[in-house]
């Protein structure tokens, strides 16, 4: 698959939201979206800017998609340097409690999937968990599930 180049070929391949938090590093509301309530517990979850596959199961945390692990080589870590700020300014803030956010990218398309939270407790062995949006993951069932499973996913 062929993936745009200019902004205007993003703009014309994704909608609005998609385009504001993929490719404009945007954020979303907490406790919005398909995912929010219902997480089907088979398939795949891709990037929706490219079809990448991300991760297998996500989890909703204070009203957030999020995953504790990837694929191997799905997600892009960058130290989030978008902005220099005081505070808050448009969608990003750079300094969360004095620490410097890691940044998650889909390794394919370069989109903006979201951060990286470490040492909240939550059990996994990494430590950390990786918050993205709802508006930039799409499911796709796996090929083996049975064809009612994919009509009426368990929620």
């Amino acid at each position: 698959m062929s993936l745009p180049k200019t902004e205007q070929e993003w703009k014309l391949k994704l909608n609005p939201e998609q385009f504001r938090i993929l490719r404009k590093k945007g954020t979303e509301m907490a406790g919005t979206g398909e995912y929010n309530k219902h997480q089907p517990d088979h398939g795949i979850y891709e990037c929706a800017g490219c079809a990448a596959p991300l991760c297998n199961l996500i989890v909703v945390v204070g009203g957030l998609v999020t995953f504790f692990d990837a694929f191997p080589g799905a997600v892009s870590r960058h130290e989030d340097v978008s902005e220099i700020i005081n505070g808050m300014t448009g969608n990003s803030i750079l300094r969360s409690f004095g620490r410097i956010r890691t940044e998650i990218t889909c390794t394919n398309c370069g989109g903006h999937l979201g951060h990286v939270f470490k040492g909240e407790g939550y059990g996994h062995p990494t430590d950390e968990r990786q918050l993205s949006f709802r508006l930039i993951i799409s499911i796709k069932f796996n090929e083996s599930m049975p064809a009612e499973d994919k009509m009426n996913p368990k929620f």
